[in-house]
């Protein structure tokens, strides 16, 4: 796990990366509005992305790791394949609403630090009076990667590996970056985290990291 300064860095990293047309760090979340999805985070509710994810074998115990066993020891509801269904859901959810802009639905979604950042790159793009016409066409493959809990604070890592449009537009509607009629692969990972013991619920997005194969 890397601390919190390596943590605010990548991310950094990762939204540079979004307006040089290879990555997209954005992110999803819930309206107040809508009744059926939990307000901060994850796991107040079952989430289920909308693109369902990959059917798999079951993955034995050992490849979770130790990590996740003690996530699981704190918390009895915790079960790595409900979490990757939450994950995958935060991901679209997360993903959608940085292409659109939506701040307020980004917050509940996103550690302090990311949403900086976020709100940061989304505050140049309409500085510049760009659009982002990006679109993510469905996850290919979800996986923990990596989990543990560090003084209280339950960590997991899942590598997403999605298909999405990358476009960039200026103001006057020039391309600036991407192909609006070709999608492209993308890998990164996303660690989300959730303090423990606790009765809330909910997981955040605390880092992103681009993960090339």
């Amino acid at each position: 796990m890397q601390d919190g300064s390596q943590f605010i860095e990548l991310i950094f990293f990762a939204l540079l990366a979004v307006f040089i047309g290879l990555r997209l760090r954005g992110v999803l979340g819930s309206r107040p509005e809508d009744q059926d999805q939990p307000q901060g985070g994850f796991g107040q509710a079952p989430l289920r992305p909308a693109v369902p994810l990959p059917q798999r074998p079951a993955p034995d115990a050992p490849h979770f790791g130790k990590g996740l066993d003690a996530i699981a020891a704190v918390d009895r509801d915790f079960t790595p394949d409900a979490f990757l269904q939450g994950a995958a859901a935060a991901f679209e959810m997360i993903v959608k609403a940085f292409i659109d802009g939506d701040e307020a639905t980004l917050r509940p979604l996103l550690s302090d630090e990311v949403f900086g950042h976020f709100s940061q790159a989304l505050r140049a793009r309409r500085a510049n009076g760009e659009s982002c016409a990006n679109r993510l066409e469905g996850i290919l493959d979800a996986d923990i990667t990596e989990g543990s809990l560090q003084g209280g604070t339950a960590l997991v890592t899942v590598r997403f590996v999605s298909r999405q449009i990358i476009c960039q537009r200026s103001a006057d509607g020039a391309l600036l970056f991407g192909d609006p009629d070709r999608a492209v692969e993308i890998r990164d990972l996303w660690t989300f985290a959730r303090p423990l013991p606790s009765s809330d619920p909910n997981w955040r997005l605390v880092a992103t990291q681009s993960h090339d194969a």
